[in-house]
C-alpha cells in the first residue's frame, strides 16, 4: 500500500501531529509544496483554518494533483474551527477525489489559545487515528 502524508502549517501545530501521523505508519511527512509523484492509496492531509477557509498553498497542492489517489483523510489543528474537512472536501470533490469518512482534529495554539497544544496527548491520539486507518 502506498500511503503519503502532506500538511501545510503557518505556525508549526499541523507539523507536529503530521510528523506523528507520519512516524506512527513509517513514511515522511513532507509539506504540500511537494507535489506527489506517483500513485497513493491513502493520502493524509493535514491544515488549519485561515479566515474560514484553507491557506491558498493547500488548494494549489489539490488543484496540482495529477496522480491517482484512492482517498484523502484530512487531519487538521486549530484554535476555534473544528475541522478544515469542509473546505478541503470541497476543493477535492472538484477533482472527484474521496476522502474519508475518518478525520483528526485537534487544539492548535494560537496567540494566548490554547497554549501548549497540540501536546504529547494529542500527537499521541494522531499516531493511534493513522494506525487505524491502516488497520
Amino acid at each position: 500500500m502506498n500511503i503519503a502524508v502532506r500538511y501545510y502549517s503557518r505556525g508549526g501545530n499541523t507539523k507536529k501531529i503530521a510528523e506523528a501521523i507520519a512516524k506512527a505508519i513509517g513514511v515522511e511527512a513532507k509539506t504540500v509544496s511537494e507535489p506527489l509523484t506517483e500513485d497513493v492509496d491513502i493520502l493524509f492531509l493535514g491544515s488549519a483554518p485561515y479566515a474560514f477557509d484553507v491557506d491558498d498553498e493547500v488548494k494549489k497542492f489539490i488543484s496540482g494533483i495529477h496522480v491517482s489517489v484512492g482517498k484523502v483523510v484530512n487531519f487538521s489543528t486549530s484554535a476555534a474551527v473544528k475541522s478544515t474537512r469542509r473546505y478541503v472536501e470541497k476543493l477535492l470533490a472538484e477533482r472527484q477525489i474521496p476522502v474519508a469518512k475518518e478525520e483528526f482534529s485537534c487544539r492548535g495554539e494560537f496567540m494566548m489559545l490554547h497554549k501548549g497544544r497540540p501536546n504529547e496527548a494529542d500527537q499521541e491520539a494522531a499516531a493511534d487515528f493513522a494506525k487505524g486507518i491502516l488497520a
